[in-house]
């Protein structure tokens, strides 16, 4: 496993140099292929993959909308990547590269058999672990502990895989489960992947930048035909993708030394905190954590009276202060950085007492004379 980190980690092929042309041209085309085919299948042009999403008991839209847009965001993806392949790829990072095609074309088989036809639970987390496990087999592992100041820490042995396949397997599903407004799933991809690109161009990686970069675009490509109100959704076959390549770039990266992991994982704060509270807080009254629910930070102030566009804008705000943060804390001392992040705790305290407060407002506004 060792030997695919290290052939994983020198991915670009040895004295070779990336054209400025390919570095501009990868990105512009992923953006292209992503918003050409999620427009074909926003107007229903391609009939086999058009699947409707009902509203249901976890929804915010009110009327049957395709939600097969992730479709584009992976072809967008794979377009923009291919043509980087003859500067980007090392031989011997082939079979890393591979695993990690092979856990992608896993994800998305499954995740797209279950926007069409319901998959059970059991199965679509056996094909998650599969693809974690793929991750590993590609040297995409969590091998330090990455805090600040102790990112040397290494992680022993045998509990380094199995933090990375809890990792990645909930990075999957949080993102899955924070795919449930307009604009919020497309919004993190952009501002997410965008961060990781800037991080990996600033750490001198720029194979590490293209790949999120070109991610990034693609999203973006699906993201103009989602801002509300949506013509498509990212469906499951893009919110499993887009969380299993945010779990991959953040290990991936730290594990080359680009950024510590705690940064990478502050660049996504904004789905990590939001998914990670509220599963807590199902679990604390015995909530069942898989049934479809909207007790999310963003689905409470919409049914508490905020517009979309309103909640979007804010959620806009926090993901582009996480990714500021994220890029600006690299140059700070390991007690500014644990400063840093006692101040986001406080900020995320801040932002849970505000959704109380406006859902305490609407109740009571019945009663106001």
């Amino acid at each position: 496993m060792q030997a695919h980190a290290a052939t994983l980690s020198s991915a670009v092929a040895p004295d070779t140099l990336l054209p400025l042309a390919i570095g501009i041209a990868a990105p512009v085309l992923a953006l292209l292929v992503a918003a050409s085919v999620v427009w074909l299948l926003r107007r229903n042009r391609l009939l086999l993959l058009r699947i409707l999403d009902q509203p249901n008991e976890r929804s915010l839209h009110q009327a049957p909308v395709p939600r097969t847009g992730g479709v584009g965001v992976l072809l967008g993806a794979a377009g923009g990547l291919a043509l980087t392949l003859p500067w980007l790829l090392a031989p011997a990072a082939g079979w890393s590269v591979a695993s990690l095609v092979l856990a992608t074309a896993l994800l998305a088989g499954v995740s797209l058999l279950d926007d069409h036809h319901h998959v059970p639970a059991r199965y679509r987390l056996a094909a998650q672990l599969t693809a974690a496990a793929l991750a590993l087999v590609a040297g995409v592992a969590w091998r330090a502990l990455g805090l600040p100041g102790l990112g040397g820490l290494l992680l022993p042995g045998w509990l380094a895989p199995a933090l990375t396949l809890v990792l990645i397997v909930w990075i999957i599903n949080l993102y899955n489960f924070m795919d449930g407004m307009d604009g919020l799933a497309g919004g993190m991809a952009v501002i997410g992947f965008g961060a990781l690109a800037v991080l990996g161009m600033l750490a001198g990686a720029a194979d590490y930048a293209l790949v999120a970069a070109v991610i990034a675009a693609a999203a973006g490509g699906f993201l103009v035909h989602n801002l509300p109100r949506a013509g498509i959704f990212l469906g499951d076959v893009g919110s499993t993708v887009l969380g299993f390549w945010a779990a991959v770039l953040l290990l991936w990266g730290a594990g080359r030394g680009l950024f510590p992991l705690w940064l990478g994982l502050l660049v996504f704060s904004p789905f990590l905190v939001d998914a990670t509270w509220t599963l807590l807080r199902r679990l604390a009254r015995g909530a069942p954590v898989w049934q479809a629910h909207r007790e999310h930070h963003y689905q409470r102030l919409v049914l508490a009276g905020w517009s979309t566009r309103r909640t979007l804008f804010w959620a806009y705000v926090l993901m582009g202060a996480a990714a500021a943060s994220a890029i600006g804390a690299r140059d700070l001392t390991a007690p500014e950085q644990w400063l840093l992040l006692a101040g986001w705790a406080g900020l995320y305290g801040l932002v849970h007492l505000r959704v109380d407060l406006v859902e305490r407002g609407q109740s009571a506004a019945p009663d106001r004379p």
